[in-house]
C-alpha cells in the first residue's frame, strides 16, 4: 500500500511538472527557460507550510509552482484527519486529484459525496456553496491546480423566514391542546 501511494505521488509530481511548464506558470517558465530541464520535486523534499493557522488550523500546503496567495498555482494540500470547514465558496475553479485519505464534500442542499485516492474533482468557483471535511481515520492529501489565487469565503447561513410572534403562538397552542373525546 505504501509503495502504491509513493508511485501515485511520484506520477502526480511528474504530471504537475509537465502541466506547470506547459501552463507557463510564473515559476515554471523561469525554471524551464533557465535550465531547459524537467522540474523534479521528490515527495520527501516538499516544503509544507501552514495555509491559514487562524482560519484553517492544521491545514498545510506544499507549493509546486505559482503562488497560491496571488494567482495561478499548483500545490499539494493536506487536511488533518477529522478536519471540517463550514459552508463556504472559492473565487476560482479548482482541479483536484486525491492522493490519500477520504475527502468529504457536501454541496449546500445536496447529498455529501466521498472521494478517495485516485479520484478527481473539478470544483467550480463563484457561488458553489459547500462544506469540506476529511474523515477521521487519515489525513487527506490532494493536488490542486487553479488559474487564480486560493481563497475560502465562509458563507453566511441561509436565513429562514421568521414566522412572527402570532404564528408561533398559534403553533404552540395547536400542539398543547388535549384531544377531545
Amino acid at each position: 500500500m505504501k509503495i502504491r501511494s509513493f508511485v501515485m505521488a511520484a506520477l502526480l509530481i511528474m504530471t504537475a511538472s509537465v502541466l506547470a511548464q506547459r501552463s507557463g506558470g510564473a515559476n515554471a517558465g523561469q525554471t524551464e527557460a533557465a535550465a531547459g530541464q524537467p522540474v523534479v520535486m521528490p515527495a520527501g523534499g516538499l516544503t509544507w507550510v501552514d495555509l491559514d493557522p487562524a482560519g484553517a488550523p492544521g491545514v498545510k500546503v506544499a507549493p509546486l509552482w505559482g503562488d497560491h496567495t496571488t494567482g495561478a498555482f499548483g500545490a499539494f494540500f493536506k487536511l488533518p484527519a477529522g478536519f471540517a470547514a463550514p459552508v463556504h465558496t472559492h473565487t476560482h475553479d479548482m482541479k483536484v486529484v486525491f492522493l490519500s485519505g477520504t475527502y468529504l464534500q457536501a454541496p449546500e442542499g445536496k447529498a455529501e459525496f466521498r472521494l478517495g485516492p485516485g479520484s478527481y474533482l473539478m470544483q467550480p468557483g463563484g457561488n458553489y456553496r459547500h462544506t469540506t471535511s476529511c474523515s477521521a481515520d487519515a489525513d487527506c492529501v490532494f493536488f490542486v491546480e487553479s488559474g487564480g489565487a486560493f481563497d475560502m469565503k465562509v458563507a453566511a447561513p441561509v436565513k429562514t423566514p421568521d414566522p412572527g410572534p402570532q404564528r408561533a403562538r398559534q403553533a404552540r397552542s395547536r400542539t398543547l391542546r388535549a384531544p377531545r373525546g
